[in-house]
């Protein structure tokens, strides 16, 4: 078994190696790939070729990211240089899905406890952009059991939760410049947005949880009811009826200063702001809502509002604004972007896995075949058409939610890769987004956890017969996991197992 997925993995390597453009090399080059990946990520097989065949190629495009600075590493965001970028090329923005997405290298872990410490107490500008680093942090520990590498830093986890201070106000709600969340020219603009209010719960909670451990009770409770409050203001002030929005305020962007907000009532916002985008999900991101706001899922796999043909649309295809003409390249004003993708489908993953109700029934109105199929649609959308013809894998900026065209990289390239937007290919092997975790903790169900109560909950179809995870590192120990419909693929069995390899 192991020889056979070793194999497949060299196959799928090779093929990558051989359609790329090796443009910007940093720590793991592609003649070194295959043994670096064998040496440390999960081994996957499936029915899906596409699903299989993006989850090893994003792998591949991950290792390209990792940077050997001085004193440790860091996880890049862009592989050339970007004038917006911080030091050594880093960009915060997101962090939180490198640490997610590398909790599950193997023997590389001291990049990631590497990246976070620059993040934490590095040279890293960790208020560059809006992010939920603590709450990162928290899921790395759950995976690899290192909770004490997480309340080591208990007193950066604090001191960067308070670095927000600032933009929290009265309302109990934090503000921020649409831009500063990464989603520049958004309907809704800036104000009071589900982004960083989510991102700030979370970070909230994951603190409780660190000073819970440390024994620190009265830390813990502080930051707990830290994280309630903001729960209550999201719930009670940024609801709109049956969706999470934005309520907008006039920002000084120059100087990074809330000026005014005209309204708290929705029904007072002008219809140009006042819209449905895809980030009224990303609370569900963090289990932050209670039981009874599952109805805002009811538009997601609506064609009239968010569900395209090639991608999921960041904003309501109903609203007037949608997609509204803007000379730039990086649109949030409806444009498919896998970084909002990915937020969306951890959010529904943990509405189907955490909001059931007692009797077995969703509250979502979604169910599992929408999960899969709105996966399956973000595994499809990578991909691009070579100008020889050859279809190969892709991952960059954002997408037509409509053909599947690369946005940013079309207007790019016809501009003449211009050297102040990043130069030729800025956005190729663009690691912005998740996929290789979605297919582990999504797809297939594995739920890390405090301890080895381990189980899994798939979201696969019913024609699937079976699939393989192998050498998946948890609490320092490695894992198979494996479903296997007839017993007759593995001859190991029927049904699901997990267990030690």
């Amino acid at each position: 078994m192991k020889d056979r997925l070793y194999k497949k993995l060299k196959e799928y390597v090779e093929k990558f190696n051989e359609d790329d453009e090796e443009i910007y090399k940093q720590d793991i080059d592609n003649a070194h790939a295959l043994q670096w990946m064998y040496e440390n990520i999960p081994l996957f097989e499936c029915p899906d070729p596409i699903i299989e065949e993006i989850y090893y190629f994003r792998w591949w495009t991950f290792r390209k990211h990792i940077k050997t600075i001085p004193g440790g590493h860091v996880i890049t965001e862009f592989l050339p240089d970007v004038d917006w970028s911080g030091p050594y090329n880093s960009i915060n923005c997101a962090n939180g899905f490198h640490i997610r997405e590398g909790r599950w290298l193997r023997n590389s872990q001291k990049i990631i406890e590497d990246t976070i410490q620059f993040w934490l107490t590095g040279e890293g500008d960790a208020f560059s952009y809006s992010s939920w680093l603590c709450w990162a942090i928290w899921e790395y520990c759950q995976a690899t059991g290192k909770y004490e590498f997480g309340i080591s830093h208990l007193d950066e986890l604090i001191a960067y939760f308070e670095g927000w201070k600032n933009q929290f106000t009265k309302e109990g709600l934090y503000w921020s410049i649409d831009d500063r969340d990464a989603m520049e020219y958004s309907i809704s603009g800036s104000g009071y947005r589900p982004t960083l209010n989510s991102y700030m719960y979370g970070n909230a909670v994951a603190i409780g949880n660190f000073a819970q451990l440390a024994g620190k009770k009265e830390l813990s409770e502080k930051y707990y009811g830290i994280a309630e409050k903001i729960k209550f203001s999201v719930e009670k002030k940024l609801w709109n009826r049956d969706f999470f929005q934005v309520i907008p305020a006039d920002i000084d962007v120059e100087k990074k200063a809330f000026v005014h907000c005209k309204t708290m009532d929705f029904q007072e916002i002008p219809i140009e702001h006042n819209v449905k985008e895809l980030i009224g999900y990303i609370p569900w991101y963090f289990d932050l809502p209670d039981a009874g706001y599952e109805k805002a899922f009811v538009y997601l796999c609506n064609p009239y509002h968010f569900l395209g043909k090639k991608g999921v649309y960041t904003a309501d295809k109903e609203h007037p604004r949608y997609r509204y003409e803007v000379a730039h390249e990086c649109l949030w004003n409806g444009p498919s972007w896998p970084y909002a993708t990915t937020q969306m489908l951890v959010a529904v993953s943990n509405v189907l896995n955490n909001y059931v109700k007692e009797d077995g029934e969703y509250n979502i109105p979604l169910k599992t075949e929408e999960y899969f199929s709105l996966f399956k649609q973000y595994a499809d959308s990578q991909y691009r058409m070579r100008e020889d013809g050859k279809k190969i894998p892709w991952i960059d900026e954002n997408l037509d939610g409509d053909t599947g065209e690369w946005i940013s990289r079309e207007i790019l390239k016809k501009n003449g890769w211009k050297k102040e937007k990043g130069g030729y290919e800025r956005g190729k092997d663009y690691n912005h987004s998740m996929f290789c975790d979605l297919v582990i903790t999504g797809l297939l169900g594995f739920i890390p956890g405090e301890d080895e109560n381990l189980k899994l909950t798939p979201k696969i179809p019913e024609s699937w017969d079976y699939f393989r995870l192998e050498k998946l590192p948890y609490h320092g120990e490695l894992y198979c996991l494996q479903y296997d419909k007839s017993g007759k693929k593995y001859g190991e069995g029927k049904g699901i197992q997990i267990r030690k390899e």
